[in-house]
């Protein structure tokens, strides 16, 4: 009972208080891939890793040895260490997050496990320019939220007070890792709703490597938003999926029409083939 009532009190300190939360080192011991350090952001709030040999493997029937993958959304890191995991030592998998609470979590993700991963953090939101924006969430401590023109935003009311960079992706990549994109293979996306804007953004790196993608349909977006998101994927030539969880032996479910992806009313990971 006392256990119960000191992490209700720390949520809700959480949910109205901005603090910084540390990070604490756990290991996971995997069937192939060995012992795994992952740093968990202590906040009462944030969702806790529970890293599966299984989980690696989803990855891996995507991503092979030496490739590149992107994870835009990255949050602490939570789906870019298995991701990195599956490109290995001579692969990259850069993991971009613009919530500047996570990142520091995400950047002490990357910097661990040098033996089996290349991973590096990038602190930008993903934009069709290069522009900035604030960041806002809902949770004084900054679990979730999103980016704004203005400190107006459906995200919440709790205002990072200096602004983030947006930046578009294609040119940064072309810039910063242009002799690694022609070994671009994933993409996986999770940007609270706002996983169409990211994925229009991006056409033009989408049409170029036709990387498998992983995105999200969330719950309080419009059926019609739902549908675009499907054709926004489906007109690059890609087939659609719905899968249960990032799992190896998870259930899936072909969708072969948009307006099949409304059927679900919760959040939903699809991934996405190019034929």
């Amino acid at each position: 009972m006392f256990t119960y009532l000191r992490n209700s009190f720390r949520r809700k300190i959480a949910r109205r208080y901005t603090k910084e939360y540390p990070s604490l080192i756990h290991q996971y011991q995997l069937e192939k891939d060995g012992l795994i350090d992952f740093a968990e952001w202590d906040n009462p709030l944030a969702t806790r890793l529970d890293l599966k040999q299984e989980m690696v493997d989803f990855f891996r029937k995507f991503i092979k040895e030496g490739d590149l993958v992107i994870d835009i959304g990255a949050n602490v890191g939570d789906t870019t260490v298995p991701m990195g995991l599956a490109a290995g030592k001579s692969g990259l998998a850069l993991g971009f997050d613009p919530n500047p609470y996570v990142f520091k979590i995400l950047k002490e993700n990357a910097a661990l496990n040098p033996s089996k991963v290349n991973i590096h953090a990038l602190p930008f939101a993903i934009s069709v320019q290069e522009e900035e924006f604030y960041f806002i969430s809902s949770e004084a401590s900054f679990v979730n939220g999103g980016i704004s023109s203005t400190k107006e935003s459906r995200h919440g009311k709790f205002v990072y007070p200096h602004k983030i960079k947006g930046i578009p992706l294609m040119a940064f990549l072309e810039a910063n890792y242009g002799d690694w994109l022609p070994k671009l293979s994933f993409i996986k996306v999770d940007t609270e709703g706002y996983d169409k804007e990211i994925l229009k953004s991006i056409s033009d790196l989408i049409a170029k490597y036709k990387p498998v993608i992983v995105a999200e349909s969330f719950e309080h977006n419009r059926a019609e938003e739902k549908m675009e998101l499907f054709e926004t994927i489906a007109r690059h030539g890609y087939d659609i999926f719905y899968f249960e969880e990032f799992d190896s032996t998870a259930k899936v479910v072909p969708i072969p029409n948009k307006e099949d992806i409304t059927k679900w009313r919760i959040n939903i990971n699809i991934y996405a083939v190019p034929r």
